[in-house]
């Protein structure tokens, strides 16, 4: 590969599936099973590559384009994680392309037409804690493979309308029989419109008569929901091990430690039993 025949090129991976090729050459290239196309405006700054467990770190930036990148795609967190691939090849022999850079998009924001996403390689993981954490309540995520519980089993789901939304508050139709606040810390799935797919943790949830309900999310989705739109909401857990046996019946999957003492009797464990001879003596 020589200077004047060198290229860089780009492919991005969504979570679901969806793969983009592109190219700072100014013709197509095609190797690895994809079309790397040259009008799409996608450049990448310099790779910076560290020795050890570093964190290799670059940007992208990249004009929003119709036939590649949308906007409402990127406010909707479609691109958020994806893989990302960087190869030097010698446009005039692609078989000869070298990968550079391998890692996943991290914060995508948008301004003026364009996108800029941070990459993160793949080293990244190493900086995130891992490993059980030792807590009176569960560390499961509501339905994984460690909580086993079923969320398709009746009175856990609940489809319903959007009547409106205002101040943040949005106010359903249909959810009869669940109680109040059933949802909090549950997720909201939007079923149709064009929030389709985007989903955001209950804040805050109160029965209303009639089946109807006023629910208040943490975050609201990158594109907003609308009146009219159906979502579906799930039940919440607050992790606790009561929650767990009285609401879910799932205790025998509880994954924390009820029992572990509090914090400060670890410290002074004859706290206690000093203050009750005080008083005693009192």
């Amino acid at each position: 590969m020589t200077i004047t025949t060198m290229a860089r090129a780009w492919a991005i991976t969504r979570r679901d599936g969806l793969v983009l090729g592109f190219t700072d050459h100014d013709d197509e290239l095609r190797f690895d099973g994809i079309d790397f196309r040259p009008d799409a405006g996608l450049s990448a700054l310099a790779v910076m590559q560290g020795s050890g467990l570093s964190v290799d770190n670059t940007e992208a930036v990249g004009a929003l384009s119709d036939g590649a990148i949308h906007e409402r795609d990127i406010l909707a967190g479609r691109w958020d994680g994806a893989e990302l691939r960087q190869w030097e090849v010698d446009w005039s022999d692609p078989g000869k392309a070298r990968l550079v850079f391998r890692g996943h998009l991290g914060e995508v924001s948008r301004s003026g037409g364009a996108f800029r996403a941070e990459l993160r390689g793949l080293s990244e993981p190493m900086n995130q804690s891992h490993g059980r954490v030792f807590h009176p309540r569960c560390d499961a995520l509501l339905g994984d493979g460690r909580c086993k519980l079923d969320l398709d089993r009746p009175g856990l789901r609940g489809t319903a309308r959007i009547e409106w939304i205002k101040d943040g508050r949005i106010g359903l139709a249909g959810l009869e029989g669940f109680e109040d606040r059933w949802f909090e810390r549950g997720e909201c799935l939007i079923l149709s419109g064009a929030a389709e797919g985007l989903s955001a943790q209950v804040k805050n949830d109160r029965a209303l008569p009639g089946g109807r309900r006023e629910v208040e999310l943490w975050v609201e989705p990158g594109i907003p929901p609308a009146a009219g739109d159906q979502v579906r909401l799930t039940a919440g857990c607050d992790k606790a091990a009561a929650t767990c046996l009285r609401k879910f019946a799932n205790f025998p999957n509880f994954r924390g430690f009820p029992d572990l003492p509090q914090e400060d009797w670890l410290m002074a464990p004859d706290a206690d039993r000093g203050r009750g001879h005080e008083a005693h003596d009192d």
